[in-house]
């Protein structure tokens, strides 16, 4: 079987009659959106469903789950991907340009659970280029700044357009490229001090769990201590 679906298959199983679910973005949560709606067809589960981009919403209106939104519920629990995961359950986050309402939704959730395949699990967090969210405004001061602080940065284009990536949010997106992170959560601050930065794609200190889908089967990781 597919190892994100897998670890899709893994998490829908957290999911109780009643719930308000954080709906995360990308291929790995494209296949726990489907199932989830699945349950909701087959099995009358009755949830709703936060959605983190225009993607996932689309998707959850098609597998026939609800949608709602923070302004009028809380999230019981979360489902997201990552690209890269870290001993310590760190993440980098942000490879589909939609990491900003997800690190709302996320942290906003009860519980928030990660999916990925094992080629996401890493020593240390940085070999992904770290996204990061700027006004479009700031775009040239802001990617100084990380190039003072020793980061390669460059302005995500977009396929099948001309020019950069838009957002959701109205913004571009700036991948930096710092290396090897020793220390995600400083780092996370320090980027959202950075006037013009909207957020950025280290996820420090926010996973309850991190189910991953391995040729042996799936692996279930929670923070230590």
């Amino acid at each position: 079987m597919n190892l994100k679906r897998m670890a899709a298959l893994r998490a829908v199983e957290e999911i109780r009659d009643g719930d308000i679910v954080g709906l995360g973005t990308g291929s790995t949560t494209h296949h726990f959106i489907v199932e989830l709606g699945r349950r909701v067809r087959e099995e009358e589960l009755e949830v709703m469903g936060v959605p983190t981009s225009y993607q996932s919403m689309f998707l959850a209106a098609e597998s026939g789950i609800g949608v709602t939104s923070l302004a009028e519920h809380d999230v019981d629990v979360a489902v997201d991907g990552a690209d890269e995961v870290d001993p310590q359950l760190n993440l980098i986050k942000g490879g589909g340009a939609a990491h900003t309402l997800e690190k709302i939704v996320d942290s906003s959730a009860g519980r928030f659970i990660v999916i990925v395949d094992e080629s996401k699990l890493v020593d240390k967090l940085g070999a992904f280029p770290l996204p990061v969210e700027v006004i479009p405004a700031a775009c040239r001061p802001v990617m100084m700044r990380l190039e003072s602080m020793g980061a390669t940065v460059s302005l995500r284009s977009c396929e099948g357009k001309d020019g950069p990536v838009v957002t959701d949010n109205g913004n571009f997106v700036l991948d930096a490229s710092f290396g090897a992170i020793d220390d995600p959560a400083g780092l996370e601050v320090d980027l959202n001090s950075i006037p013009g930065v909207v957020e950025n794609g280290i996820f420090a200190g926010l996973a309850d769990m991190v189910i991953v889908g391995t040729a042996g089967g799936v692996e279930v990781l929670r923070p230590r201590g």
